[in-house]
């Protein structure tokens, strides 16, 4: 194992290759552009060293000594949940197939084309980073408790019962779901945009008004007075919001 550069601003690979002019070449030309580079020729290796470097991407062969790319794989993949883009000499199908079975993230056929490769592992980075940053947001966002009262309105999300003045209301899932997010976010204005990706997680495309028709049948359930609501209200042009402040005071 050839152990890595120090003082590297970028990120960490590790190229599992036994074709040494092409691993040279690699390491080479990823190490000129800031990368940190280990190098092993070897499967059996290469676990134990994913295992004890935890490498941000793993450039796999398939055709290896001591243990194929494919096996290395299937085992890393039980500890090690970063990027892995599998190398093979073979464009067949089925190699494609199996070396994502197996848990690889992308694939690539001998010759390698230098850009090509790079590209791929900078898409590969910029991937974990954006879902480190969607992991980290989540864990420091406020933790929304089970139910939500205002006034006499009590919303739960646990039995999804929505209750006014202690009488239970009829109401759909799909009503129950808007009515949850208004509340979670209760005083602040939402956009239809928004309330439909969070609902649905895809972008609105202007022309949905499932979102109108599922407050409109809410306003009736909850009194609201269509031409004068007070708990759902209509900030026009940019969206709903629930009023935080209890409306039965």
């Amino acid at each position: 194992m050839t152990e890595p550069e120090q003082d590297k601003t970028q990120a960490h690979i590790l190229l599992v290759e036994d074709d040494a002019p092409l691993a040279e070449w690699i390491c080479d030309y990823l190490r000129l552009r800031n990368f940190t580079v280990t190098h092993t020729t070897r499967g059996d290796e290469a676990v134990a060293i994913i295992e004890q470097l935890n490498p941000d991407v793993v450039l796999l062969d398939g055709m290896l000594p001591g243990l194929d790319g494919l096996e290395v794989c299937k085992q890393v993949r039980q500890f090690y949940h970063k990027g892995i883009i599998m190398i093979t000499a073979r464009d067949e199908e089925v190699d494609e197939v199996l070396g994502l079975e197996m848990g690889a993230d992308d694939f690539m056929v001998k010759p390698i084309r230098a850009r090509a490769l790079l590209t791929r592992i900078n898409l590969m980075l910029k991937r974990q980073e954006a879902l480190a940053q969607l992991n980290q947001d989540k864990q420091t966002q406020v933790e929304v408790p089970s139910e939500l009262r205002f006034g006499v309105l009590s919303i739960n999300r646990e039995t999804q019962v929505v209750s006014l003045d202690e009488q239970a209301l009829k109401v759909s899932s799909k009503e129950f779901e808007v009515l949850w997010v208004l509340a979670s976010h209760a005083g602040e204005v939402l956009s239809r945009e928004r309330l439909v990706n969070e609902l649905r997680g895809f972008d609105y495309d202007g022309f949905d008004r499932s979102i109108d028709i599922r407050i409109s049948k809410l306003r009736k359930k909850l009194g609201d007075d269509a031409s004068n609501p007070f708990r759902i209200k209509t900030v026009w042009g940019k969206g709903y919001v629930l009023t935080a402040a209890p409306a039965d005071a």
